[in-house]
C-alpha cells in the first residue's frame, strides 16, 4: 500500500514509520520535514499536498496541535488553535483527500485519552478529542467506495514523559511501539468507525 504519513517525525509518527515501512510504500510528510510538507491547518496546503502526492490507499495523521493551559486562563482564541489545527485539520485531511484516495482506501487520526480521563490545562484537548471521536463515528456510515476511517487515542506516551510527567501524574505511559501496532490495526485491518484505545 501507498501510505501518507503525516507528522512522520514526531514520537508516535515515527514509531508508526517503523512498523508500517517494511510492508508498504510509507511517504514522510511534516510541517517543515519529510518528502512533502503540509500545514493541516490550511486546507490551501492539504489540497496542495494531495496534488503532488496522487493517489494513496492509506493516510495516517499523527500531527496536530492544540492549547495546553488552565481553564481560567483561556479565551476564545485559545481554544481556536485545536479547533483550526487538530479538529478541523484532520477533518479536512478526509473531506479533501477522499478524492484522492483508492477505492477501500483508509484514513486513521489521533485524538487522545483527554476526552475520557481529563488533567488540568487539558480542556482543549478534551473538546477536539471528542469531537474527532464522534466525526470518526458518524463519517464511517457515510463514505463511499469502500473507504473507512479510525481514530487511535492513545495515553501519554512513556518516550514524552520527560515533558508531560507533571500532568500526568498517576498515568501509566505507554511505549510508542505500542501505539504503533493500533495504527497497523486501523491500516491493515477491515474495521472503520473505530476508535482504537490504547492505555
Amino acid at each position: 500500500m501507498k501510505i501518507l504519513l503525516i507528522g512522520a517525525n514526531g514520537t508516535i509518527g515515527s514509531a508508526v514509520a517503523t512498523e508500517l515501512a517494511s510492508r508498504h510504500e510509507v511517504v514522510r510528510i511534516g510541517r517543515s520535514s519529510g518528502d512533502f510538507q503540509v500545514d493541516i491547518s490550511d486546507s490551501a496546503s492539504i489540497r496542495q499536498l494531495f496534488e503532488k502526492t496522487g493517489k494513496f490507499d492509506a493516510l495516517v495523521c499523527a500531527a496536530g496541535n492544540v492549547t495546553f493551559a488552565p481553564l481560567e486562563e483561556m479565551n476564545e482564541q485559545s481554544f481556536a488553535l485545536g479547533l483550526a489545527d487538530k479538529l478541523m485539520g484532520q477533518v479536512n485531511l478526509l473531506l479533501i483527500g477522499r478524492e484522492y484516495a483508492n477505492d477501500h482506501g483508509s484514513f486513521t487520526f489521533t485524538s487522545g485519552i483527554l476526552n475520557r480521563d481529563p488533567i488540568k490545562a487539558g480542556a482543549s484537548a478534551a473538546l477536539v478529542n471528542g469531537a474527532l471521536d464522534a466525526f470518526v463515528k458518524a463519517a464511517a456510515i457515510e463514505l463511499p467506495r469502500g473507504l473507512r476511517v479510525n481514530s487511535i487515542s492513545p495515553t501519554v506516551l512513556i518516550e514524552a514523559m520527560d515533558s508531560y510527567a507533571p500532568y500526568f501524574r498517576g498515568y501509566k505511559p505507554v511505549p510508542a511501539a505500542d501505539v504503533a501496532l493500533a495504527y497497523a490495526k486501523s491500516v491493515e485491518g477491515l474495521q472503520t468507525g473505530q476508535t482504537f484505545q490504547v492505555g
